[in-house]
């Protein structure tokens, strides 16, 4: 077993307060520096950074940034939810680390979605169905991670498919 114990801080955003989800830094009681790179290829990161290393990813919303000897987590509801979300990670790296002779370390992230190739997928009428001003800011969104292809009320499913598929394999530049 890798990571035994860790401590939590629990704030909300210094720049603006009014927002009502949390943010947890978890300061780690061990280095878990050497699963983090398995842990890039369980957990889908989308970036990887090796000279620190850390990894990003994101799961249900959000934003995860694993380092060494701590994790940061932010859009959490509550305490239950933050506890919830490091139990499972907590969980994660001690698999990875006991299953990492199966496991193929990734030190890298993912392709960032390009625009263009998104906008191509996209049916080019500026509706503003999806209350963007054009499909191409549509597609930024989309690039971006905020909107997706249920936002466009005149994708056709063919289209909507290739779009899932695509973004599947990128990383969302957040």
């Amino acid at each position: 077993m890798l990571l035994k114990s860790y401590t939590k801080e629990i704030f909300r955003a210094e720049c603006n307060p009014s927002f009502e989800s949390l943010h947890c830094i978890a300061h780690l009681g061990q280095d878990i520096s050497e699963v983090l790179p398995y842990l890039n290829t369980t957990l889908g990161g989308f970036e990887y950074l090796k000279d620190l290393p850390a990894v990003t990813f994101k799961v249900h919303g959000r934003l995860i940034t694993m380092h060494p000897r701590e994790i940061a987590i932010n859009a959490l509801k509550d305490e239950e939810d933050v506890d919830k979300i490091l139990e499972w990670l907590r969980r994660e790296i001690n698999e990875a680390l006991d299953k990492r002779d199966k496991i193929e370390p990734k030190y890298e992230g993912a392709p960032k979605p390009k625009v263009f190739e998104i906008l191509k997928l996209l049916p080019k009428t500026n509706c503003r169905k999806c209350r963007e001003p054009t499909c191409m800011v549509f597609a930024t969104m989309v690039a971006q991670g905020v909107k997706g292809p249920e936002d466009c009320p005149e994708l056709e499913k063919e289209e909507a498919e290739k779009l899932r598929n695509y973004m599947g394999g990128c990383s969302l530049d957040i």
